[in-house]
């Protein structure tokens, strides 16, 4: 981009902002850098003054290499573990050239929008703190520094007065400020030729120029970098077919709402009068996020009544709960923790080189192909445990073997090897049936599924108390967390069929691998019971219907399956997370990015039975974008959420103590990539400061 197109781009060179700005002046010349929040300012920074962010160079100087730029877009749990090994990286192999870190976040820099520190204290992480760092590496001898500091379970015992122990289910504004002070590590960190900066801002569009790209900000401002990281998360979608019918209905009625997919924390839940009957599609962990959000939000509490039973006292402001999802039932509870966090399972039957065996790339069917393994391992630990809590640890061992060598031609048939090593006879373990409990049962009277759900959900908790390592089903059932690494492998860019893609897999296998493996803490589904025995909470049935009652001017809930369910509603919300789609993506930057081809949607396959996935089409790790033209752009990078479906499970939101997950390597291969482009880039390739016009932020 000449300067020309810089002059009439509409975006104006503006004066510093005192009450914004703090300016920085490193090693490496003066630089100018929004901090916000109270950011503390990096090592070795000290005042200065610059009329803009234009690449500055020594005054005088013409032999050195200018200032080197990076962007990480989006300060989530994804942005922060970039930030994290960038620093890491820069202090293990310290650079001679100035080098600016740019944070961008447009609700709270340093943890993002979903992770925000002002949410109520009730919204809480579904991994227990133990489980999640985000450091690249334990604590050591030293201070807490990128590559070596505390995991959110030290962090929280050292730095707070509510800490529950290492396996409690940390507030998700606590993890805010874990996050926060993970930036804080950053900065105090790095050498004084090397500076973040945190800007308060959205970013409305990124452009190539001649030696980099541009930024496009919220409030009029630019910013020029050589590298931009886009960690954007979660996005808000425009509704389409039965939601928009939702939408519209509601619009044209007072009295009523409709709250479309979100973080419960941005919904506008305090508009719902008490006393009103409130619907909710969806069953999961945002399901419980509003529950709570409706009872602790409005000043009601739990109570222990001595016999071991909890009992909620109402404050008189809580509206009506009705609840219904595919099940008919809420998230089962995860199970007692009994693992430490460094331990990793290896599957013994499930493994990529088993599934993959015989097929090419692509040729896979999800159903066919790869189920009946991932059964095959949930099968085995199930026996395992069974045969471990049974006292026989050697018949399991030999269960475990037996099963090993069968997988090296086929899918082993694990419940007729476990049957006579058992000493007591165990149920065999239906998938489907742990799925969908209710399927083919139907009820004659509201009050009959709740018995038939209540008695459900009273062994679901006898189970998870026994603990994901003592109870054969919660055992079983982890492997869904533990092998998503090989799930991921065989699936990622297209390694199904594309009908198989979608259908046998996203639509079929992930929302059951979702609601079986991303549990909620017991004490949700304890207080989910003493709601329901309060009378504030009704889960309407197994395939929840909703509709819309033109003649009485309300949405209706209601189940096939549960006669007389039918419930009429003043507020509908849809609690199940939004789907990954950049065509409908609300975003001002995805459409821009989506206008202009720089991004594009992966589509799995060709011809008439390909399957448009709606996420981003990235090529494999380091992860960069594919414009319409299908090359690769090497200076940008897309991680996480908006990748979603070409990759599968980006939501994973930490790295976990002890060996590298997908999550940090991830982050380190873009750290990796982006600073290697400093040995590449000369610098009679990128114009000096006095080319362009200064661009300050605000």
């Amino acid at each position: 981009m000449g300067r020309d197109a810089w002059r009439h781009s509409g975006r104006q060179a503006t004066d510093l902002d005192s009450d914004s700005t703090t300016v920085f002046e490193g090693s490496a010349g003066a630089v100018s850098g929004a901090v916000s929040d109270g950011g503390a300012r990096p090592a070795g920074a000290q005042g200065g003054r610059l009329p803009g962010l234009a690449g500055p160079t020594a005054p005088g100087s013409t032999d050195r290499a200018p200032d080197y730029r990076i962007a990480v877009v989006g300060s989530g749990p994804r942005g922060m573990s970039v930030l994290e090994r960038l620093a890491s990286r820069l202090l293990a192999s310290p650079v001679d050239r100035g080098v600016h870190l740019y944070l961008i976040d447009g609700v709270e820099v340093g943890c993002g929008r979903v992770w925000r520190t002002d949410q109520p204290q009730w919204f809480l992480m579904n991994t227990v703190c133990r489980e999640v760092t985000m450091f690249s590496g334990p604590p050591d001898e030293g201070p807490p520094r990128p590559g070596a500091g505390p995991s959110l379970a030290q962090w929280w015992r050292d730095n707070a007065e509510d800490y529950v122990g290492p396996d409690g289910y940390a507030p998700r504004r606590l993890h805010a400020r874990y996050l926060r002070f993970v930036l804080e590590t950053v900065e105090r960190a790095l050498p004084g030729n090397v500076v973040t900066h945190r800007v308060p801002a959205m970013v409305e569009d990124i452009e190539p120029t001649t030696d980099g790209y541009r930024l496009d900000l919220s409030g009029g401002n630019a910013l020029l970098v050589d590298r931009v990281v886009l960690t954007t998360g979660h996005s808000q979608l425009e509704q389409t077919g039965r939601h928009r019918v939702y939408e519209r209905f509601a619009a044209t009625r007072p009295n009523l709402r409709y709250f479309p997919g979100d973080s419960p924390a941005d919904l506008p839940l305090d508009t719902v009068p008490a006393g009103s009957a409130v619907g909710v599609m969806g069953l999961g962990l945002t399901f419980y996020d509003l529950m709570l959000a409706f009872t602790l939000g409005r000043g009601g509490r739990f109570h222990e009544d001595g016999d071991g039973h909890l009992v909620y006292l109402p404050s008189g402001r809580e509206p009506r709960l009705y609840g219904g999802s595919r099940s008919g039932m809420p998230l089962p509870a995860r199970g007692r923790n009994q693992k430490s966090s460094e331990l990793a399972f290896t599957p013994t039957v499930f493994t990529t080189a088993n599934v993959t065996r015989g097929h090419d790339f692509g040729t896979l069917d999800f159903t066919r192909h790869m189920l009946p393994w991932i059964i095959a391992e949930i099968e085995l630990v199930y026996y395992q445990t069974a045969l471990r809590e049974q006292g026989d640890a050697e018949a399991a061992a030999f269960l475990t073997a037996a099963a090993g060598r069968i997988a090296a031609t086929a899918v082993p048939p694990v419940s007729e090897l476990a049957r006579p090593l058992l000493r007591e006879p165990m149920p065999p373990l239906d998938f489907e049936r742990l799925c969908r409990p209710f399927v083919g049962a139907t009820f004659d009277h509201p009050d009959e599924f709740d018995r038939a759900l209540t008695e459900y959900l009273r062994r679901d908790l006898e189970r998870a108390e026994r603990g994901n390592y003592a109870d054969p089903i919660k055992a079983a059932l982890d492997v869904l967390r533990d092998t998503r690494w090989v799930v991921r492998e065989i699936v990622d860019f297209g390694g199904l069929t594309p009908d198989s893609h979608r259908d046998g897999f996203l639509s079929w296998f992930a929302p059951r691998s979702a609601l079986l493996a991303a549990g909620p803490p017991r004490s949700r589904l304890r207080q989910a019971q003493a709601l329901r025995d309060a009378g504030l909470l009704r889960v309407v049935g197994p395939d929840l219907q909703v509709g819309t009652d033109e003649w009485r001017g309300c949405f209706t809930l209601s189940s096939p399956a549960v006669a007389d369910s039918i419930v009429a509603v003043e507020t509908l919300i849809d609690a199940r997370t939004p789907t990954t789609d950049i065509n409908r993506d609300r975003s001002i930057l995805t459409r821009n990015l989506v206008r202009r081809g720089v991004w594009t949607e992966f589509t799995n396959g060709a011809g008439p039975d390909a399957f448009r996935t709606g996420g981003v089409a990235v090529t494999q790790s380091p992860y960069h974008p594919i414009d319409r033209r299908g090359r690769p752009d090497r200076g940008l990078y897309v991680l996480g959420i908006p990748a979603e479906h070409t990759r599968w499970f980006t939501l994973v939101g930490s790295g976990r103590p002890g060996s590298w997950n997908e999550f940090t390597r991830d982050a380190d291969a873009i750290a990796r990539d982006a600073l290697a482009g400093m040995t590449v880039q000369a610098p009679t390739q990128r114009r000096s400061a006095r080319d362009v016009p200064a661009v300050a932020l605000r």
